[in-house]
């Protein structure tokens, strides 16, 4: 099926029968109408997140997709304007996040922690998501793509650079000290590389496989250790000289994360962005661990609105580049499947209208 359709219909990659067995079907469906404090984006890209994985696979007891589309990580251009809209107009390049609404009013929002807004619409979870080609979304919490920024990098930047982002400030690590990281040729991990290389610190990347290697070491990592060959617990203490300041998990196997708390030294930090199957692990170690190692566990989860536009401005000046590998609009049940067998290094992402 091509990118074409009828004026008032678009296409989308509907799920059904989410578990083990879930199935993608690229089908036609009505083009929605924006609201009027909404925007409608007529969406050219979408990233494919592991997030929507588990989505699929209802294996988070926490989040359960009511959408028939999922996807949260979307770019494209305005083509619509709610009649309460002001400060966008048709023409102008929108990005589409994991979140598409909070409050403004409670003690998250207020704190600069929007992203737990108990009033938070999730995109792809409780309301539509960006495997379709159109989407509208409220104007007030859309992202502005700035210039130089193309629609293939953005799309991924919506949800992993801007997880990467929030979960490095929110570190603490500062310039010259150590950062490993689980899971590093994925689509947040890579991304998380680029930024932390920008910050100062020194990298290392765990990953599997030698494309994997080539992309780690590429994009700044001092040095890559292999899951499969190499004793990493090992290996990260002999390069790190006892243990990392920092561990940023953006591996989702629950073995990221009952290794993690190996590889900090004295006073580390862990770092847990991704999120396993739920039941699957616990982050953290045995209190006396904790205790008298001084460690911290801290959980974050995607970024605010400002981190998107902060992630964003690192793309724009040259110091973030998603690697992406590109796929048709019919072309997304396959690039799941491929997903799910660990196959794409960086991101996949899909031209929606190809």
């Amino acid at each position: 099926m091509t990118g074409k359709t009828k004026s008032n219909t678009m296409l989308a990659a509907v799920l059904t029968n989410p578990g083990e067995n879930f199935s993608l079907q690229i089908v036609e469906k009505p083009k929605p109408s924006p609201a009027d404090d909404e925007i409608l984006v007529r969406l050219n890209v979408t990233g494919l997140c592991h997030s929507d994985l588990h989505l699929m696979l209802a294996d988070w007891s926490d989040f359960r997709t009511t959408s028939q589309t999922v996807g949260h990580e979307g770019a494209g251009v305005v083509e619509e304007v709610g009649a309460k809209v002001t400060g966008w107009k048709v023409g102008d390049r929108a990005g589409v996040k994991p979140i598409s609404h909070v409050c403004h009013a409670c003690t998250a929002c207020m704190d600069g922690k929007e992203m737990f807004c108990p009033a938070a619409r999730f995109t792809g979870i409780n309301m539509d998501g960006t495997y379709q080609q159109y989407i509208a979304v409220p104007a007030a919490y859309a992202s502005r793509i700035p210039d130089g920024v193309d629609d293939f990098d953005a799309a991924p930047i919506m949800c992993s650079g801007t997880t990467a982002y929030h979960s490095l400030r929110a570190s603490g690590l500062v310039v010259g000290q150590w950062a490993v990281f689980p899971g590093a040729g994925g689509g947040v991990g890579h991304m998380a590389l680029q930024m932390a290389r920008a910050m100062g610190l020194r990298c290392v990347a765990i990953d599997g496989g030698e494309d994997k290697r080539g992309l780690c070491l590429g994009l700044g990592a001092e040095e890559y250790v292999d899951f499969t060959k190499d004793d990493v617990v090992a290996r990260v203490k002999d390069i790190t000289g006892g243990g990392a300041h920092g561990v940023i998990v953006t591996a989702s196997h629950p073995s990221s994360y009952t290794q993690a708390m190996e590889l900090v030294r004295v006073g580390g930090i862990v770092m847990c962005l991704s999120m396993p199957t739920s039941g699957k692990v616990i982050a953290g170690a045995d209190p006396t661990t904790m205790c008298g190692m001084g460690l911290t566990v801290k959980g974050t989860m995607v970024g605010t609105l400002g981190d998107c536009a902060g992630a964003l401005d690192l793309a724009a000046r040259g110091l973030l580049r998603p690697r992406v590998t590109k796929f048709k609009m019919s072309e997304i049940p396959q690039a799941v499947d491929m997903l799910r067998r660990g196959e794409i290094a960086g991101r996949a992402v899909v031209d929606l209208w190809a």
